[in-house]
Order: C-alpha cells, then structure tokens, then sequence
C-alpha cells in the first residue's frame, strides 16, 4: 500500500465525500501536504487513532454508514426497570436517548465515559426564527 494517497484514495479511507477530505485538509483538521494544486495525505497519519476494523481477541469493532456521529460524555443516566436514560453533553448541548438497560450496561455507560452518538434517520427538521418573532407566535404561525 503506498504511503501517499490522493484526495479521492484519502476519502474512500476515511469513508467521506472528496470534497469533505480537501476542506478539512485546507482548514488543517487533518495532515496533509500541499503540492501545486493536489493535496496528499501520508497513510499513516491518517490512520493514526482509528480503531481498527477486527481484533484477534474475537470482539470486532464496527465502522457504520451512518455520518452524523456525535461524540460526547455520559452525562447522567437514569433507569427504570428494563429501559435507560442517557443524557450525553456534546459541546453546549445535551441529547437524550432511550436504551436497554442491558445495552447501557454492556457499554459500560456511567457518568463521564465519552460516548458516540449515532444519528441515522430519513428526516431531520431544521427551523429558525423570523427576527423580531417571539417563538410562541412562530409556532403558531407554522401550524396553520
């Protein structure tokens, strides 16, 4: 495997669009070198702190199709008979999920464990406020 890959090879790798892979090379979030008008990316660094894809200890780590990953910390979690409520704080926000029981468990979820949130859904809402709108008159102006 060659050291150096192309924007398009450096995608692929890291499962992002190429357009993603040279922004974030631009902005500097990911190393890479500049040469004329190409960015390339060294294998190695990139690889760097990915977890990899299988373990000879028989557990295997799973890479999902699923771009919207979260990552934050066990806040809180409170559990009522079967199910469990975690709340993991992800830079200024908090985001609230319904699990098992048995899946908080077996993860290990406990206040302050960094935890990765995955959103995989078909619809996303996004809103904003007309300026100078309050939000109850937003609301009901949306509805009718």
């Amino acid at each position: 495997m060659p050291e150096l890959l192309t924007a398009a090879e450096a995608a692929a790798l890291l499962h992002l669009h190429v357009k993603r892979v040279q922004l974030l090379a631009r902005q500097g979030q990911i190393p890479a070198i500049r040469h004329g008008r190409r960015w390339l990316f060294r294998r190695s660094q990139l690889m760097r702190g990915r977890r990899p894809t299988s373990s000879a200890g028989g557990s295997a780590a799973v890479d999902i199709s699923a771009r919207n990953q979260l990552v934050g910390r066990v806040r809180s979690i409170v559990t009522d008979g079967l199910m469990a409520e975690v709340t993991i704080t992800i830079a200024p926000q908090q985001l609230v999920a319904v699990i098992t029981r048995q899946s908080a468990e077996r993860l290990g979820l406990a206040p302050g464990v960094e935890a990765v949130a995955v959103v995989k859904s078909t619809e996303v809402m996004i809103g904003t406020r007309t300026p100078g709108e309050s939000a109850r008159a937003g609301v009901r102006n949306r509805a009718t």
